[in-house]
């Protein structure tokens, strides 16, 4: 029989406010454990939370983004729930009455482009953490950091409209695109400001009717996502086949044996016990508070995407890539208007610029040569006054080098000068280091009379070779050319 993946997934993406959601402490990450507290996050009796507007602000940005429907009045409830590490004994989220619902997410995975709804946006504050190692005595004691204790949250939750890990993937990474353009969330997984858990079932194909569903919690990566959600789909299908029945539960991911592990069932799991906040009245948002920061959105990454390629002809994987970022978009435009060569600057950027970034680990805000100095490098090479070998291999590092850890202006014609890497472009050097090419290289030579034109390529390299990279190429393949043909004819 051939199933069918659901897979719904929600997601945490911590706001990048300065203060927490209820109360004026900080949300700076690594200080010291329960530095960062007060009465109002830690819960301690006659405090009283105070709504962040920044926060408010932030999540209806992303509403708007998201063609969400604003709720212009929404209500906050307490999720009754004891975890150590939550002192409060309740967590302030929405549930009845959400910031935002029903809004939409475009994606596109292996040219099947769709649209993947989302069912609510709600505002809540973050929980405590639990530290279970890195003390002399943690095999017997949890250590608990209250720092994180009401920091601003939006859940995000999708509907089930995926069908498979990838395009959960794809989901997961556009969302985040799009709330680093918006400058709510940095994105950043691995401290768990954007994290997820999925839903997923599996059905007969066709079928109209959903499966029994098994949430995965706190997937931190898009690898161990994709893996989690491969894993567990081919577990279900594998017991539904030997006759076995899907329970619904709570699953884990355990990265050291790549599959997940039940966590709680359930009939075991909480009942929250919702009820209204009592200590904050209901969240009331101005229609001309919503039109002010509607105003204030930036060009989004799929109009970016649409403009990169009406605009400046760039081919559709071109766009994507230089779109993952604002700062990266930023860089291409500056350089490609600079240049005057938009594919070109695409090349450079895609290539050299990323494969730096990735080495380094930085980024593309830190890349230290500013993107004017990029784009007269590539006008260089455009008006032949340097190859593209030399360009690259030469000029570039040595701007790197330059250019240091601070970003500064470079002169790459002037490195050109100092290195004296200006191209061989007379006939009479070119014609010597040809004929001495094809005296170390008769065998080739030969292939070439013989009609085997490919070695063409091969010759001319070695020209490039003896050059330093120096040969300026088509005047170098001219009169290889030439040569050759003198050869023949003898």
């Amino acid at each position: 029989m051939n199933y069918e993946t659901v897979i719904g997934l929600e997601i945490h993406a911590q706001l990048l406010t300065r203060t927490k959601l209820f109360c004026r402490c900080s949300t700076e990450f690594g200080q010291t454990p329960n530095s960062l507290t007060c009465p109002v996050c830690l819960g301690l009796p006659g405090s009283l939370p105070v709504i962040n507007r920044e926060a408010v602000r932030m999540a209806l940005k992303l509403a708007l983004a998201l063609e969400a429907k604003i709720n212009l009045k929404s209500l906050f409830s307490r999720k009754n729930y004891f975890y150590p590490d939550l002192p409060k004994g309740y967590q302030i989220t929405q549930y009845h009455l959400p910031i935002a619902e029903s809004g939409q997410l475009a994606i596109e995975v292996e040219g099947q482009k769709m649209t993947i709804g989302i069912e609510r946006i709600n505002l809540e504050e973050d929980a405590g953490k639990s530290i279970h190692e890195g003390f002399s005595d943690s095999s017997e004691k949890t250590y608990l950091d209250f720092n994180r204790c009401g920091v601003p949250l939006l859940e995000i939750v999708g509907r089930p409209d995926l069908r498979s890990p990838a395009q959960a993937v794809e989901f997961v990474q556009n969302l985040r695109v799009l709330l680093q353009y918006l400058e709510i969330c940095d994105g950043n997984m691995e401290e768990g400001n954007l994290r997820c858990d999925a839903n997923l079932s599996i059905r007969p194909a066709g079928s109209p009717n959903l499966g029994t569903k098994t949430e995965v919690k706190n997937l931190n990566s898009f690898r161990f996502l994709a893996k989690a959600l491969d894993y567990e789909a081919n577990r279900q299908v594998e017991l539904i086949e030997r006759g076995g029945k899907i329970i619904q539960e709570t699953r884990g991911w355990d990265s050291s044996a790549n599959r997940t592990v039940p966590q709680r069932s359930k009939e075991e799991a909480h009942d929250y016990r919702y009820f209204p906040e009592p200590d904050l009245p209901p969240l009331v948002i101005s229609e001309s508070w919503k039109k002010e920061i509607a105003a204030e959105l930036p060009e989004l990454p799929r109009k970016k995407i649409e403009r990169f390629i009406k605009d400046y002809q760039l081919p559709d994987y071109d766009a994507r890539v230089l779109t993952t970022s604002r700062a990266l978009a930023d860089y291409f435009e500056t350089t490609a208007k600079a240049a005057k060569n938009p594919k070109q600057a695409s090349n450079w950027i895609m290539r050299e610029v990323l494969q730096y970034i990735k080495e380094t680990n930085l980024p593309i805000e830190e890349f230290p040569i500013p993107a004017e100095s990029l784009a007269e490098l590539i006008r260089l090479v455009e008006d032949r006054f340097i190859t593209i070998t030399i360009a690259k291999e030469k000029v570039f590092p040595e701007m790197l080098s330059e250019a240091g850890k601070v970003k500064k202006a470079v002169d790459p014609k002037a490195i050109i000068e100092r290195l004296n890497l200006r191209p061989i472009a007379d006939d009479k050097s070119l014609q010597n280091i040809i004929e001495q090419v094809l005296s170390e290289n008769p065998g080739p030579v030969k292939q070439y009379l013989e009609g085997k034109v490919q070695v063409m390529g091969f010759l001319l390299g070695q020209v490039m070779k003896a050059s330093q990279g120096k040969a300026a190429p088509q005047r170098a393949r001219e009169l290889l050319q030439e040569a050759l043909n003198k050869v023949a004819e003898k």
